[in-house]
């Protein structure tokens, strides 16, 4: 005889099935209880009743009756996205972009800060500062108003949202950005890796949505990697998976010098390749020698369906892609389809929105409604 369910048990099925409807519901202009039902996998009755509870909850909302047919229109109804705003925050070494978005994950607005790697912390945090006020003000909305925000940066981070080692920036070792986050807008903050957000973001808006297992390769002025594992983002037991830059003996910490030694700056030596310099083509095939050593690495331990190439140096897909599949050739047991990101420098904030979403999605899941406070 089958064990009965405890109250926990069903509590839990009607938040994963609240869940499973709401995804249903994202990105769709309206759908009839039939069409919910059938998207996913509830009984009519089953998905009456969970769109009646998110109708309460101000999740949902009537979107009018389908015309025509035979006796009273079907009611239908679409996901409030407008109900609550995230805020995501990219903190690069040359820019600092922070964005707005609704929970469907539209970006409503924008602003962008220049800096330099060169800056200190606190010159850093104010540029954090400047970016997110402008970004909410400009979208009509104070701090309040978020519900969580999501903050992508370069360097190795702890569990709570505190960097705890950067190379790449002066003084950034040490900052705590999810209280620094907090201060402007005091809901949940979540801050991540930079090339992490940006595996995230290729795996919700990019090209690799149907790639269950996929290396992402930050290219830029420096390297870093991010791992998807069965469809998850995978961080490793400390947060820190993917760092397999700290080897010196795989060459991404000398990657990038081969360019600047070439011409100064990596866009014209990509430039110079494109149109047959020698010197120049030889400076890349040096650079994706150093790449493709990490790389090899990681696709002989995952194993993945794709490799993504993304970062500043992804606009130079048409000089980099090929000798980088050749040298993959030269070391992998089988080599993945190779891919440039198709969100480029929008990857990581991106990434920032989308891990801010899962965790008012979670809050969903185990009963923490952001809207139970707002109704």
């Amino acid at each position: 005889m089958a064990a009965e369910m405890s109250g926990g048990d069903l509590s839990r099925l009607r938040q994963l099935n609240a869940l499973a409807v709401i995804e249903a519901l994202q990105g769709q202009e309206s759908l009839t209880l039939t069409e919910v039902a059938k998207r996913t996998g509830l009984s009519r009755a089953s998905a009456e009743d969970v769109v009646r509870e998110l109708l309460h909850k101000g999740w949902v909302a009537e979107a009018g009756a389908t015309a025509g047919g035979v006796g009273r229109p079907a009611r239908r109804y679409r996901f409030r996205a407008e109900a609550g705003r995230v805020l995501g925050v990219d903190i690069g070494g040359h820019k600092i972009r922070a964005v707005v978005a609704d929970l469907d994950g539209n970006v409503l607005h924008s602003a962008r800060v220049q800096v330099t790697p060169e800056m200190g912390r606190l010159e850093r945090l104010e540029a954090v500062d400047r970016a997110a006020t402008e970004c909410l003000e400009g979208a009509g909305l104070t701090g309040r108003d978020v519900w969580a925000s999501g903050v992508g940066t370069t360097g190795l981070v702890d569990g709570v949202g505190r960097v705890l080692l950067s190379d790449a920036l002066p003084e950034w070792t040490g900052v705590d950005l999810a209280a620094h986050v907090r201060r402007l807008a005091p809901a949940p903050v979540l801050v991540e890796n930079d090339s992490k957000l940006a595996a995230l973001a290729e795996c919700w808006r990019g090209v690799a949505r149907y790639a269950k297992d996929m290396v992402f390769l930050l290219a830029g002025l420096r390297t870093g990697a991010g791992l998807v594992i069965d469809g998850k983002l995978h961080k490793g037991f400390a947060n820190a998976s993917g760092e397999i830059g700290a080897l010196p003996v795989l060459g991404w910490i000398r990657a990038q010098e081969h360019l600047r030694a070439a011409s100064g700056e990596a866009g014209d030596v990509f430039a110079a390749a494109r149109n047959g310099d020698k010197a120049a083509l030889a400076a890349v095939r040096r650079y994706v020698k150093d790449l493709a050593l990490g790389a090899s690495a990681l696709v002989l331990t995952l194993d993945p369906q794709m490799v993504v190439v993304g970062g500043g140096f992804s606009r130079s897909a048409d000089v980099l892609i090929e000798p980088l599949k050749r040298e993959l050739d030269r070391w992998c047991i089988r080599t993945p389809e190779v891919r440039m990101s198709a969100l480029g420098d929008e990857a990581v904030v991106l990434g920032a929105v989308r891990l801010a979403l899962d965790d008012v999605e979670d809050r969903l899941l185990d009963g923490r409604s952001p809207l139970v406070r707002h109704l």
